[in-house]
């Protein structure tokens, strides 16, 4: 878990940047000029910028809050009739001491400035704009007071930078169509300005701000003198061409291999449209993600989906305006959400079967036709966003002689709607949210998907006594519609288990045509002071099913915590902050019985020589799975308890280092055993390059891991063994930035996961009190490997056969390697070129061996891709 307090980025827009309510609101006058009168150059040496109204009243807010800052910070505001200047003179006794880092845009460090403007003068949402020393951009959207960023958002601005032997100067022209407000003939915005000086990381700020009092855009001192400015309204659109070929291993008998290669052409269109200034209309048609970088390997053998973060531009930029959180924290639920946007475009659903001699060609994911989204907010406190996407039908390719195709994916329909009102300037808001999908199923082989999923939500927030304390409700339901194919899959999955043999409180239904369900959570939070808290809870029902185009671990879970935090903010003996945090919870199935009680202690600290250190431990009691038994009846789990600590070096230096160590170990002894170890090392040998190694190594052993289940008698039998998994990884990413607009950026992730099981069981009685007594180890007789069809066989006591499955060892290879040139070569226009290489092997031996594995890897024939994409920015 990498700390990054040194950046401003993590003080300037966190809930606990803050400005004392009890102050009177600071102010500044911005002047006036003309497009001629100022040259964007870095240097502020125009008769305009000499004319201005320039203050230097900046105060501390980290390290000791309220304190005059080390170095003086002046700044300056002049409008013309189209944009908005921002002029900053970092005074600097020491220049030879100012931080100057090249990366890619929103990745630097180094020496800041930053302004950020709340046009909407909502006091709940801004506009940020940040640059370092070397000219890198920062900029991003601050929505809900300062509790969400959107770093995603990149607008179309310009900014130098200059320095000499007082310091360093930065000068900032955006447009006004870059931003959102209403055309008054008199108007005032929420402003705010920081500074970083990195060596010290000192942050100073314009407005006061203090870390004990919740809330940070209501915060803000106001910019006045904003006279008759007409409303914009953006328009641009973004046409691009891509080249891409594919060239891998020759497979002379495969008609879909046998070239080696292969060459396509696309193109598509992206564009942003002002419906009005405050309503914003984004669309793609056809859109390609090729420069987006792949998700990282993983063998997952829990009961629970994978999530992946969202990477496709389109589809992160502005993902906080429809966003509907079920859970809170930053647990394992907290992804829950109504909308999860890696379902559009998602891998098929159907895997077609092949017989002998046959060959497929499937598509890997679905292609998206086009979407739309509109977002913004109206000067009446409304918050707005409409998503609209459409996806093709996909076709799996199979020949062997005869050619023929098979539908994988059907034409479908995803829609999503979310809107908030505020009141009282931020402190109540009321909102709801939407999703619909809708496929088009024409052909019998995808009758097991839903037809239709429909969710929708409200919820409510109030905060009160200075934003100090927050009450939040939330309540939502779900309903999906299609055959007793599809809504029996729904019903039997996993996260549901409606067909479990010791549920009470649900039955299966095969002749269900459609399924419902509800959920929603309550939270009561002191967000403000030293102290704090949390009181929550979060139910879900077993009908609730959100998976189309949402994303839920498990239905059929309530789920209460408390958690009590305490922060020291200012610096005291070797300690320059201290977080720490106690949290309990409890989860129970809607018929009442216990599925996991737990408990967790941590605690966070930056040392003076900025260091910084985390531990923490936790508890997990026994409790009853209900997705163990994959559909089976529930098993009580022993429980486990861990340990962990991490700590990094002061990232100011040019090697830099960070080490993280857990173990964990089962309540029984014996059940479980886990240890992690996480190193990552980084090297900036110059500015403009910066390497980082970040390997991890991780083992497991679980007396307890799920195998298969087979039926035989007409009873079933749940076959578990002990697995002993070892898993090794290393990611290698360099940044090299040859101008802030010109950058080559590597990733590399070599990754090794092997599985050896042992001491083979079925479950006898999986609630029962003594945990030997749930299972019973298969004796010597009863099983035996034929090892040539790598099958296991099962007997009964006088070796009558009753059963066989699959050798489960595995041993998982895989390397993943992505190479991007970026440049913009004008604002918004951008050239990518992109390398990825893919290399994969599997055996099934699950034994694991660094060398032999590494050479095996790298023995394989990769799979590379080699793409070229242009686009062109037409607008204003």
């Amino acid at each position: 878990m990498k700390t990054r307090l040194f950046l401003l980025g993590v003080y300037l827009f966190t809930t606990t940047l803050l400005v004392a309510q009890t102050q009177p609101k600071k102010e500044y006058f911005a002047g006036e000029c003309s497009k001629t009168d100022i040259s964007v150059d870095g240097k502020l040496d125009e008769p305009a910028w000499l004319k201005a109204n320039w203050q230097n009243d900046f105060i501390q807010y980290e390290p000791s809050e309220g304190k005059p800052p080390g170095q003086k910070t002046e700044f300056a505001i002049l409008l013309d009739e189209n944009h908005i200047y921002v002029g900053f003179k970092a005074w600097d006794t020491h220049p030879d001491s100012i931080v100057q880092r090249l990366s890619r845009r929103d990745e630097f460090d180094g020496d800041v400035l930053a302004v950020q403007f709340d046009s909407y003068f909502d006091k709940r949402t801004a506009f940020s704009f940040m640059v370092n020393a070397a000219g890198i951009k920062n900029d991003f959207m601050i929505s809900n007071d300062g509790n969400t960023e959107d770093k995603t958002w990149d607008p179309i601005w310009l900014v130098k930078t200059s320095q000499d032997d007082k310091g360093w100067y930065a000068e900032m022209r955006i447009p006004l169509t870059q931003l959102r407000f209403e055309g008054n003939e008199q108007q005032t915005w929420g402003l705010q300005l920081g500074r970083l000086l990195f060596r010290k990381q000192e942050v100073s700020l314009w407005a006061p701000a203090s870390k004990k009092i919740s809330g940070f855009v209501s915060q803000y001192g106001e910019l006045k003198g904003l006279k008759n400015l007409k409303s914009r309204k953006i328009a641009d659109i973004t046409p691009y061409v891509v080249a891409r070929t594919d060239r891998y291993e020759k497979e002379p008998e495969n008609p879909f291999k046998k070239l080696g290669k292969r060459n396509r052409i696309n193109g598509g269109v992206d564009g942003k449209i002002g419906l009005t200034n405050n309503l914003t209309l984004d669309f793609t048609i056809n859109p390609d993600f090729g420069q987006v970088e792949a998700d990282p390997s993983e063998v997952n053998l829990t009961s629970f989906e994978t999530f992946f973060q969202e990477k496709r531009p389109f589809f992160i930029e502005g993902k906080n305006i429809l966003s509907f959180p079920l859970m809170f924290g930053d647990g394992g639920f907290s992804a829950e959400n109504l909308f999860y946007s890696r379902r559009i475009g998602r891998r098929p659903h159907n895997s077609p079967e092949i017989q002998d001699g046959e060959f497929i060609d499937a598509p890997e994911f679905t292609s998206i036709l086009g979407a739309a989204k509109i977002t913004g907010k109206t000067k009446t406190g409304w918050s707005l966003g409409i998503m609209e996407s459409l996806t093709s039908e996909e076709f799996a390719d199979i020949r062997n002689g005869k050619q023929r195709s098979e539908m994988v994916e059907p034409f479908t329909n995803y829609t999503i709607g979310r809107v908030q009102k505020d009141f009282d300037n931020g402190n109540t808001i009321l909102g709801g949210m939407v999703t619909s999908v809708n496929r088009n199923l024409e052909e019998k082989q995808l009758d097991n998907l839903h037809k239709s999923a429909y969710t929708g939500g409200i919820d409510f927030v109030h905060k009160w006594h200075n934003k100090d304390w927050e009450f939040n409700l939330s309540s939502y339901f779900s309903r999906v519609e299609g055959s007793a194919e599809a809504i029996s899959n729904t019903q039997k999955s996993w996260i549901h288990g409606f067909q479990r043999p010791d549920a009470t409180h649900i039955e299966f239904d095969p002749t269900r045509t459609s399924l419902s369900g509800q959920g929603g959570k309550i939270t009561l939070a002191k967000n403000g002071g030293k102290l704090k808290f949390m009181a929550a809870t979060a139910w879900k029902s077993p009908g609730l099913e959100l998976n189309d185009v949402g994303y839920m671990r498990q239905a059929d879970n309530i789920l209460e915590v408390v958690w009590v935090g305490y922060r020291i903010y200012e610096p005291f003996s070797i300690f320059r902050n201290l977080n720490l945090n106690l949290n309990q919870w409890t989860q129970w199935n809607f018929a009442g019985e216990l599925t996991g009680p737990g408990g967790n202690m941590n605690m966070h600290t930056t040392f003076k020589n900025y260091w910084s250190f985390h531990l923490g431990s936790n508890f997990n009691g026994e409790g009853l799975s209900t997705t163990e038994l994959r559909g089976g009846p529930a098993i009580k789990l022993p429980g486990t308890k861990n340990i962990w600590f991490a700590f990094g070096s002061n990232e100011q230096k040019k090697l830099t280092g960070e080490v993280e160590f857990m173990a964990l170990k089962g309540n029984e002894k014996g059940s479980k055993e886990m240890l992690n170890y996480n190193v990552s090392l980084g090297y900036r040998p110059s500015k403009n390059l910066k390497i980082t190694l970040s390997p991890s190594f991780t083992t497991n052993n679980d007396e307890l891991q799920y195998v298969t289940q087979q039926e035989y008698s007409g009873k079933t039998e749940y076959i578990f063994a002990r697995i002993n998994q070892k898993t090794l990884s290393a990611s290698l990413r360099v940044n090299y930035n040859i101008t802030p607009d010109l950058s080559i950026q590597y990733w590399g992730q070599p990754f090794l996961s092997s599985g050896k099981y042992t001491e083979f069981k079925k479950i006898t009685d999986g609630r029962a009190d003594d945990y030997t007594g749930r299972f019973r180890n298969f004796a010597g007789n009863e099983i035996s490997l034929n090892a040539s069809a790598e099958q296991y066989q099962i007997s009964d006591q006088v070796q009558n056969k009753l059963y066989s499955f699959g050798q489960p060892d595995f041993n998982v290879k895989e390397f993943l390697s992505n190479m991007v040139v970026r440049w913009e070569y004008l604002p918004g226009s951008t050239i990518y070129l992109v390398w990825s290489q893919t290399r994969n092997h599997s055996i099934s031996n699950g034994n694991f061996d660094f060398r032999n594995d590494m050479t095996s890897l790298f023995d394989n024939k990769p799979y590379n891709v080699f793409l070229l994409k242009m686009s062109f920015r037409i607008g204003r």
